[in-house]
Parts: structure tokens; C-alpha cells; sequence
């Protein structure tokens, strides 16, 4: 008797536990449905913002304008630091103002320029590129228009335009070449590191900063900056000619700076005006349409994207040891 009633409990175990079982596989395939559409929504709002992003950012606008339709002055922005893959670099620089002297409408390009200056290349590859325009397109003028700071490389673009024109307090020129850097030996000693360097050829290891200064090394670098001087030197007055009054200020190419009051006195500049009153008293056309080509979004994100990219490979492949520099 007691065997015949134990029977059907177990039986009604058994069905208990292959419920619950099923139960249970029930929950985990759910949760793996529920995982894989997680997933696929997530994947398909990725794909229905970037396309968003494609279709409707301003990518040719970024651009620059390549046809503005009607007569108009041509305005190109030169602004902050002059640099490859800055925004006044001299690939879009360049690029801005052959796009300026294509269009059919342009009556007259002015250069508004706020910057501290940069790279000794990248300002002469823009000088020269302005040069050259102008002797091909002798009928457009390029005025150069310094609002806050016109020094050094952005002077350097500056001089290679027909004219030049500041506000009475515009900083305007600091006409040298500087190269800076710091020294760690000393503190080195201070803390008792010992520099382990090793080095094919008796200058590689030339700047240094954790290793002594040398008199010979130093004359050759001095000897380096001033080449590079006389060369921005000899294009500021190619550009400017007889209106540079230097000979009665010695002080003009030493790198000093001067108010845009004193730059028109010195032959710095030609006049006191802003953008709008060129294009209105000096070219005679009020319109302005912008020229300048900056980085679209899409290419700023691939920079970054790609130079986090090429830094983490290059540690990953030990390429962070002796290299050609």
C-alpha cells in the first residue's frame, strides 16, 4: 500500500521539475531574445543617426562656397594658429582662395586675418600661393584685413597682398622667428635620474632637453633661425616694397609688435578699415560671401579617430623607440 501511494507522488514530482525546467529554459531564451533585439535596436539607431548626420550636416558649406552667383567680395578667414591640420592651414587656405579667384563673381578677396602666426612652411606656401594668384588674375585685388593680431606668419600672409588695412589697436607684426624649449638637467641631477641615451651620428641627440646644452650646437641652431628670418624678411619686403619705412626704424623686422596706429606710420599697413569697409569704400562691392574652407565634421571625427588609432598601433607595435625626427 505504501509502495502504490509513493508512486504517483514521484510521478507528480517528475512533472513538477520538467516544468520548472521548462520554465526556466523559457526565461533564458527570452532573455537571449530579448539580448539579440536589444542589440539589433541599438545598431539600427547607430545606423538611423549617422545616415541622419550624412544627409542633413552642412558638409559643402563647411566646404567653402564654389559658386556664390552675382558680383561680390570674397572673404576668407585666417584664423588662429597657422599649422598643417589647423583650420588656417595652407591646405585650406589655398583651397579658399582659388576658389575665391575661380568664381566669375568675385570683385575683390579680402583676407580677415586674427592670428599669432605658426608654421614658417605653412605661411610661405600660403604667400607664395597668393603671389601666384595674383599675377594670373591681375583684375582681383587681395586685401588683407587685420582685426586683433596680425604677427609673425599671419604678417608673413599679410605682406603678399595688394594692401593692407588694421583697426588703431589691431597688433601688427613681430617680424622674427622663435624656437623654445626646456632644460631638465638640472633638476635631473636634483633627483638623482641617470639619462641613458643612445644615438647613431654626434648630433641626433641635437635639442635634447634632458641632455646638456653644447656651444656648437647652440651657434648651429642660432645659425638655423636666422636663415629662416632672412628669408621672412627678404618676402615682407617683396611684398611691401617702398612702403616699408625701415630704414628710419631699424627696430622693424626685431620682432616687436606694434599698434595698428604705429604699423601705418612704419608702412606695415596701408590703412585703418575693417572687412565691410574695404569691401564697401575699396573693392565697391558690400556684398560679402564667405569662401573660407574649414574641416567638416567628418573629417575632423576621421583626425581624431585616425590619430588614436596610428598612437595606439604604434604602441602595440613598438614604434615608440629611435625614430628619424
Amino acid at each position: 500500500m505504501a509502495d502504490e501511494w509513493k508512486a504517483p507522488e514521484d510521478k507528480g514530482e517528475d512533472k513538477s521539475w520538467k516544468l520548472l525546467e521548462k520554465a526556466v529554459l523559457a526565461g533564458v531564451q527570452e532573455q537571449r531574445r530579448a539580448r539579440r533585439w536589444g542589440i539589433f535596436f541599438k545598431l539600427l539607431t547607430f545606423a538611423y543617426l549617422f545616415g541622419a548626420l550624412v544627409l542633413f550636416a552642412p558638409w559643402k558649406d563647411e566646404r567653402g562656397v564654389t559658386s556664390a552667383g552675382g558680383s561680390h567680395t570674397a572673404l576668407i578667414e585666417v584664423r588662429g594658429m597657422i599649422a598643417d591640420e589647423e583650420n588656417a592651414s595652407a591646405d585650406n587656405i589655398v583651397g579658399s582662395l582659388r576658389a575665391a579667384f575661380k568664381d566669375a563673381g568675385t570683385r575683390g578677396i579680402v583676407l580677415r586675418i586674427n592670428s599669432p602666426g605658426g608654421s614658417p612652411v605653412q605661411s610661405g606656401y600660403i604667400y607664395d600661393e597668393i603671389r601666384r594668384l595674383r599675377a594670373e588674375h591681375p583684375q582681383t585685388r587681395v586685401y588683407a584685413v587685420i582685426t586683433d593680431l596680425g604677427a609673425s606668419g599671419a604678417y608673413y600672409i599679410a605682406s603678399a597682398a595688394d594692401a593692407i588695412y588694421a583697426d588703431k589697436a589691431s597688433l601688427v607684426g613681430s617680424i622674427g622667428v622663435t624656437a623654445a624649449g626646456f632644460g631638465f638637467v638640472g633638476a635631473m641631477e636634483k633627483l638623482g635620474v641617470d639619462r641613458r641615451l643612445y644615438t647613431s651620428g654626434e648630433h641626433k641627440a641635437f635639442l635634447d632637453p634632458f641632455s646638456p646644452p653644447r656651444a656648437d650646437e647652440a651657434e648651429f641652431w642660432k645659425s638655423v633661425l636666422q636663415t629662416t628670418h632672412r628669408q621672412f624678411i627678404d618676402s615682407v619686403r617683396k611684398g611691401r616694397g617702398e612702403r616699408l619705412k625701415d630704414a628710419q626704424h631699424p627696430e622693424l623686422f626685431s620682432g616687436l609688435v606694434w599698434s595698428g596706429e604705429q604699423a601705418l606710420e612704419l608702412g606695415l599697413v596701408d590703412g585703418l578699415a575693417s572687412s565691410s569697409q574695404v569691401a564697401r569704400d575699396v573693392i565697391g562691392e558690400e556684398r560679402i560671401v564667405d569662401f573660407t574652407r574649414k574641416d567638416t565634421a567628418l573629417d575632423r571625427f576621421a583626425k581624431k579617430l585616425g590619430a588614436g588609432v596610428a598612437a595606439h598601433l604604434s604602441l602595440w607595435l613598438g614604434l615608440q623607440g629611435p625614430g628619424l625626427r
